[in-house]
């Protein structure tokens, strides 16, 4: 262990620094909403547009990983995240701040793509527990950067501003880690595009994404200061963080589907917990299942579609195209209902949402 570890720490070291920051990154939309709406003079529901915008990105950078990622290296990826963070601090203009968070999202896009093949193949054998822990580190950057957001005076350019100028440092320590190739061409099973398990995992990462981009506008509307919404949301990101780290020692004793069942209803029972009792509690135990989303959707639909190097960039596309229009579609309505209208929607989604996979679990089946 101690080998491998030394023989790919400069691919370790910059996948963890880059994991870190793209959980601060996600999380800095959610609190930075309110102050973009002061700005730039819009209204909370048309910030909102910054969170799609970033899984627009997203998309883009992962298509980019299916046509060209042979020829992506960290550096590539890292460069082009810096970027984007860089656009959105400069606070330039709405149009521009939105081109920003579409950079800025590719960026994060291809970082996903770029390093976890090459950690998993890195690994060997210990791949899979060393891919747990890379990803588990992004919730180390989704908890910090709430906090160094209000103590910064939430503002945006400082906040942004850091996480360009933290990219770029992780940029010139990130030679090393493009020298491990990704993951080499060639197919054990066919590629069989699965739309249920597909349209099951948009809905889960869109609801993630809601969750950290309009979860704490949310918060302010049902009567949370900003600062203490912002606190909130770093608290979700540690039950998330717990959620995801619990997953390594127990998550291959269940099968997959039904982790992700699970985790669909548990946010529904715990949404109404928000209603019915208190929306701070209850969306900081929401974190719980919400890290639990997408391992239980990745794995089923890497069990079902196959082993072609194009199955994990269409699985993370169909989480993204959720991730892109659920905050659309959700930020006009939560605008036009009561102060808990966020966690009603949240409730009646994944209600159903959970109805729907409790019918499907025998045909998810591996």
């Amino acid at each position: 262990m101690k080998e491998l570890i030394r023989a790919n720490a400069g691919l370790l070291v910059a996948g963890v620094a880059t994991f870190v920051m793209m959980g601060a990154g996600q999380s800095l939309y959610g609190p930075a909403l309110p102050a973009f709406s002061r700005v730039f003079a819009v209204s909370l529901a048309e910030a909102g547009v910054l969170v799609s915008a970033h899984w627009v990105g997203c998309f883009l950078g992962v298509g980019l990983m299916y046509l060209r990622g042979a020829h992506v290296t960290p550096r590539h990826a890292l460069a082009v995240m810096a970027l984007g963070a860089g656009i959105m601090a400069l606070l330039i203009g709405w149009w521009v701040t939105i081109a920003g968070a579409v950079v800025f999202g590719a960026g994060y896009g291809m970082s996903t793509a770029v390093f976890n093949p090459r950690v998993l193949r890195a690994f060997g054998t210990l791949g899979p527990s060393m891919l747990s822990m890379l990803n588990a580190t992004f919730g180390v950057g989704a908890i910090a950067a709430p906090l160094i957001f209000v103590a910064l005076g939430s503002d945006p350019r400082w906040s942004f501003g850091l996480t360009a100028a933290f990219a770029a440092v992780v940029w010139v320590f990130a030679g090393p880690a493009g020298r491990t190739a990704a993951a080499p061409p060639g197919e054990t099973r066919p590629f069989r595009p699965h739309w249920v398990i597909m349209s099951f995992g948009a809905m889960a990462i869109g609801l993630e994404a809601c969750l950290i981009g309009l979860g704490p506008s949310a918060l302010i509307r049902a009567g949370e200061t900003e600062a203490r919404a912002a606190e909130l949301l770093s608290a979700f990101f540690v039950v998330f963080l717990l959620s995801r780290v619990a997953l390594v020692f127990f998550a291959h004793r269940i099968a997959p589907f039904l982790l992700y069942t699970l985790s669909i209803v548990a946010t529904a029972v715990l949404a109404l917990g928000a209603i019915l009792v208190s929306p701070a509690l209850f969306f900081v135990a929401i974190g719980a299942p919400a890290g639990m989303f997408f391992p239980g959707f990745y794995v089923t639909a890497s069990r079902k579609m196959g082993d072609d190097l194009r199955v994990p960039p269409t699985i993370i596309a169909s989480g993204l195209i959720g991730g892109i229009a659920c905050p659309l579609i959700l930020a006009p309505i939560m605008a036009g209902m009561g102060e808990r209208g966020f966690f009603w929607i949240l409730a009646g989604v994944t209600l159903a949402l959970g109805l729907a996979a409790a019918l499907s679990m025998r045909s998810m089946r591996a």
